[in-house]
């Protein structure tokens, strides 16, 4: 615990440093990915066919292992943020994407054409009841896809993103010295901090966001 704690004290800014970038890409990866993955759910979640099609495709991308994609899209965006990003949100859309769906589709139908009997074309009608109603799913998908691409951040390490990742790969490809595991753990652990950080930010965000009657009725 020692060797432990005095890692961490003499490695603080690099770590903090670490951090921040870690918890940024997550941050522009999931709003990226929730835009993507909500403009799609609005097309599609009046089809079935369309709705079974694009969590079809979303599914499909989650069975290529990390490092494969990574290193498919090195040869085209080269190391860095670049392929991060880019990876980073094509794993987050499945869940904000059908969630999304779900959310669409379960509002009331009489809710909407009550809406429309007032007098509101299609698009207020989406953007003043549908989404409203359907926010909750919808964070509730950003929620699980943020703590998904937390960790696999880490696994950019090989396409030399950024974030703690480059300090895990630094500490396991030491081991052996005095600093290796102290090193690895230390990355684990900030990962997991900071994950838990992002979910109870995004639980804040859903209850100032969400009407109480939607909660209510939740």
């Amino acid at each position: 615990m020692d060797t432990l704690w005095n890692f961490v004290v003499s490695r603080r800014h690099q770590l903090l440093v670490d951090s921040y970038l870690h918890v940024s890409a997550v941050v522009q990866s999931l709003i990226i990915a929730t835009v993507v993955a909500v403009l799609i759910g609005i097309v599609v979640y009046r089809s079935p066919l369309g709705s079974s099609a694009a969590t079809a495709v979303a599914s499909a991308v989650l069975t290529v292992p990390s490092f494969a994609l990574l290193g498919l899209l090195i040869p085209l965006l080269g190391l860095g943020v670049g392929p991060t990003i880019v990876a980073l949100v094509v794993y987050a859309l499945l869940p904000i994407l059908r969630n999304t769906i779900i959310g669409l589709a379960s509002v009331d139908p009489a809710v909407t054409d009550a809406a429309r009997g007032v007098g509101m074309n299609r698009l207020r009608v989406l953007a003043a009841v549908e989404l409203p109603l359907a926010w909750p799913s919808i964070l509730a998908g950003m929620r699980v896809s943020t703590q998904m691409i937390m960790g696999i951040l880490a696994l950019a390490a090989y396409a030399k993103g950024p974030g703690l990742g480059n300090l895990i790969f630094s500490g396991l490809s030491r081991l052996g010295s005095p600093n290796a595991v102290p090193q690895a753990l230390t990355g684990t652990v900030l990962i997991i901090v900071l994950a838990l950080a992002l979910d109870g930010i995004l639980l804040l965000v859903g209850r100032l966001t969400t009407s109480r009657g939607i909660r209510d009725r939740d």
